[in-house]
């Protein structure tokens, strides 16, 4: 089985799929945006923020899949779907820490994907 970060005991070869999406998201990066303006170097930008989360889910994705599954078992639902029904008809009223604590990591975990650096931000 290959895995993401490059080490290899399967199919396929070298580069892996993380390191081909870092490959063009570094070239979008640091050709094509210093050589375009405006519309160009604006979709190159969006390209770019859109690889790095792509990156970002091949390295974290895995892990934080298994631990929202557990969380999810835990509660007793099968999804986040069946998980927001419980919760508005009071069947997890007497887990309600349990239950916010596994959305706020639920959350948190969407962030570190989506764009790390809300965490850098201080709360109002």
């Amino acid at each position: 089985m290959s895995t993401l970060d490059g080490d290899r005991d399967g199919p396929h070869d070298i580069p892996s799929a993380a390191e081909l999406v870092e490959a063009v998201r570094e070239f979008l990066q640091t050709d094509v945006m210093a050589a375009t303006d405006g519309r160009t170097q604006f979709l190159a930008r969006v390209s770019v923020n859109v690889l790095a989360m792509v990156e970002r889910e091949l390295r974290l994705g895995m892990e934080q899949a298994e631990a929202h599954g557990e969380g999810l078992r835990r509660l007793g639902v099968r999804d986040e779907r069946a998980l927001a029904d419980a919760l508005r008809a009071g069947e997890l009223d007497d887990r309600i820490d349990e239950a916010t604590e596994f959305v706020r990591a639920t959350v948190a975990d969407k962030l570190r994907v989506a764009n790390p650096r809300y965490f850098d931000t201080p709360p109002p």
